[in-house]
């Protein structure tokens, strides 16, 4: 597949340095084959590839990478362990993680593409990638989709403030042309304005200030009697003081907050009986964190195994969400971006109310404020993340056919 004419602007970009800020599903991975073999075609040249991880350096790009230069019969040496490509004219390709700074020192680059920069620590270039291009007078191109306002959107900004070294680029998802039109419009409906617009459009959201910036007064409301055989869906934190836990019911994409729970100086059997007492003879389904797999109420016993014996089915992934995704998961449905409200709350919720109105990040970063105010809103997240999580699948399947033009 030819590189549409977005992708082909930031690859024939003769800037020494160039920052694409991409919408999802782009096309970050063909331009950067592109640009490392228009390099690698060179004798004798060094490219690395930088993403974020170990594990996304291969999942992204090692095996369409061989797969393409072995086709071309440009490569002489592979080495698997090592992630490496020697070509048959002395260039060699690497694919790096940033997640090991000190790993990726003291070589001369003539091409350093980062993908995910947005996931990195800025000492990995500043630091440590940098002065490897010194030498070599070598480039450097940092692909990613935005995450609140910080490296990346510094990135993008230097071209403002040295255009004749740095340049920057904002595409959305449409203009690369690998995802249509009414699927776009689909995540626009599951999604909340802000991530959709940072997700999709490419556009850097300030995060400062409430987390939940979804929720309004427009979510109260008041919810139907329970039916005789309706499930229960409880969201679960366990917590000592207090234990917390949201009480809900789904009914078609609705979901509905009946109830919570604040529990000070209680275990998980306390929590057990209390939820039996107000709701007896009920189907119950918990969605608790995924740390009660391992924490122990009691010498002998996990969470899980507690809430399991007393008759509840447990619902729960081996690992936690993302913090940001399950925070963007609720966001998404307390009001999406075409304006469509997908959770309704009891104004009895009023510790979750609170912690819908009053959580704020702590300043300067995207961590959520800890406290008192954490917990309702951690136990909302695991049950909403449950049925419609945050995905952010890497796709390697529609993978370019042809280099285009160098």
């Amino acid at each position: 597949m030819p590189l549409s004419t977005p992708q082909l602007t930031i690859a024939n970009d003769p800037h020494r340095m160039i920052v694409s800020v991409c919408g999802r599903r782009f096309g970050k991975s063909f331009v950067s084959m592109h640009l490392m073999a228009k390099v690698a075609r060179i004798p004798n040249q060094l490219v690395w590839y930088i993403a974020p991880t170990y594990r996304m350096a291969r999942q992204i790009m090692w095996k369409p990478l061989k797969k393409k230069l072995l086709r071309l019969n440009w490569v002489e040496k592979v080495n698997e362990t090592d992630m490496s490509l020697i070509l048959r004219n002395g260039s060699e390709i690497c694919l790096r993680s940033a997640d090991n700074p000190d790993s990726l020192r003291g070589v001369g680059l003539n091409l350093v593409v980062f993908d995910e920069v947005a996931d990195m620590d800025p000492a990995v270039w500043y630091e440590v990638i940098r002065p490897t291009l010194s030498s070599t007078l070598g480039k450097a191109v940092f692909l990613g989709t935005p995450k609140g306002m910080g490296f990346l959107k510094d990135l993008y900004d230097q071209a403002s403030i040295d255009p004749d070294t740095w340049s920057s680029y904002q595409f959305r998802t449409i203009d690369g042309g690998n995802v249509p039109p009414e699927e776009i419009e689909a995540a626009r409906r599951d999604l909340d304005e802000r991530t959709f617009n940072q997700e999709y459009c490419a556009t850097f959201e300030q995060y400062s200030g409430l987390i939940y910036y979804s929720y309004a007064p427009a979510n109260i409301g008041v919810s139907e009697p329970l039916q005789d055989r309706e499930t229960l869906l409880v969201g679960l934190d366990f917590n000592v003081d207090p234990l917390a836990a949201v009480i809900g019911v789904r009914r078609g994409e609705e979901l509905h907050i009946i109830d919570e729970m604040a529990i000070f100086g209680a275990n998980t059997y306390d929590f057990c009986e209390e939820l039996k007492r107000r709701y007896p003879n009920r189907r119950i389904e918990v969605f608790p964190d995924a740390s009660g797999q391992s924490r122990r109420t009691s010498s002998t016993t996990t969470d899980h195994a507690i809430l399991a014996n007393a008759g509840f089915t447990v619902r729960v992934n081996r690992t936690n969400p993302a913090v940001l995704d399950r925070i963007a998961a609720v966001n998404s449905r307390l009001c999406n971006s075409n304006g469509q409200r997908h959770i309704t709350i009891s104004k009895t919720c009023k510790n979750l109310i609170k912690t819908l109105t009053s959580q704020v990040y702590k300043e300067g970063t995207r961590l959520p404020s800890k406290g008192e105010l954490d917990h309702h809103g951690d136990a909302c997240g695991y049950l909403v993340n449950w049925f419609w999580p945050i995905k952010r699948e890497i796709d390697t399947s529609n993978q370019p056919t042809t280099w285009g033009r160098f």
